[in-house]
């Protein structure tokens, strides 16, 4: 079992560079096409680091898993705001939120009450598939109308020439392509030898799915989110955050559905969905009264996290 360790710690490591690379990269193109940071997490790093959930998801559809792959889009939606905000706010506190990110905050919610609607009241199949993946598209294009009202030409203009500037945005263009091919990588390296070790000590799947798979494809936005607070670059941390658990819910679930129709799990009905909305709701104090995600706040998050992590553990022991 020593070497699933080690292929588990090189995973982890593959994830931290490549999540260097791409806040690294994403904040220079952004700087040189004038798009503000948010938007660009909102979009490119939450792509990026939503790739592993995509894989391990139609996977999982393709598998006949796809209890699965909800599991895994639910808890890693759970994960990401439990976990990925409330270790570095615990470690170091996080700012402010700024009134730029309670739009994209509202449209997270709003895909999180779509995607229960469509789970009570329909069935994830190709058409419920297609319908979230237009949603997405249409945000995105919404998100990059906006962008193009704040575009400035000065960041064309750093006393460099023209071929200079090229050159400085193939760089930070190349580093985010390193970023979204590595995150997969490290992030399947991990999941499929953590699974392993679940397996060995004799874990159940659906309990995989909801914990460790999830935290395993929640790595990708840890990793990044410490590495864009260590760059100072806070606005793109929250993007990452909500833009993640948007692309989960509308391009995760959306196109693993084209692939099958993904039965849900009595289960979820009863308590982990809900408590992904749950989840989300304990923003709205953050967002709307810019409220600081303090040690406190960050503390209370990870222990509410713990709480459900043994919760579903006992329920599928």
């Amino acid at each position: 079992m020593i070497h699933l360790f080690i292929f588990v710690s090189l995973g982890l490591i593959i994830l931290i560079v490549s999540g260097d690379f791409l806040v690294n990269g994403a904040v220079g193109v952004s700087r040189r096409l004038g798009i503000p940071k948010l938007i660009v997490g909102l979009t490119v790093i939450a792509f990026g680091t939503s790739a592993p959930e995509l894989v391990i998801s139609v996977r999982a559809v393709l598998e006949g898993v796809s209890g699965l792959a909800i599991g895994n889009v639910v808890g890693s939606n759970i994960a990401n705001i439990l976990l990925v905000l409330g270790l570095p706010a615990a470690i170091m506190g996080l700012p402010m939120m700024k009134e730029e990110s309670r739009k994209p905050y509202l449209i997270m919610l709003s895909s999180n009450i779509v995607f229960i609607t469509i789970c009570f009241f329909w069935q994830l199949n190709r058409v419920s598939g297609i319908i979230l993946i237009l949603i997405l598209l249409a945000v995105i294009l919404d998100n990059v109308f906006n962008s193009t009202k704040s575009f400035s030409n000065e960041n064309f203009s750093e006393n460099t020439g023209e071929d200079d500037y090229k050159n400085r945005l193939s760089k930070y263009v190349f580093l985010v392509i390193l970023g979204i091919i590595g995150l997969p990588i490290g992030a399947n390296i991990f999941v499929d030898n953590a699974i392993l070790i679940a397996d060995q000590l004799g874990v159940s799947e659906a309990v995989i799915g909801l914990t460790l798979v999830a935290i395993g494809t929640s790595l990708p936005e840890l990793s990044t989110m410490i590495m864009a607070i260590i760059r100072r670059e806070n606005e793109m941390a929250l993007g990452n955050v909500i833009g993640s658990n948007l692309f989960n819910l509308l391009a995760i679930m959306g196109i693993a559905s084209i692939f099958g129709t993904i039965t849900i799990p009595p289960e979820f009905f009863k308590f982990d969905i809900w408590f992904m909305l749950f989840t989300s709701l304990l923003l709205i104090p953050l967002v709307f009264k810019s409220l600081s995600l303090n040690r406190i706040w960050g503390f209370l998050f990870i222990l509410i996290y713990m709480a459900y992590i043994v919760l579903v553990i006992n329920r599928g022991t």
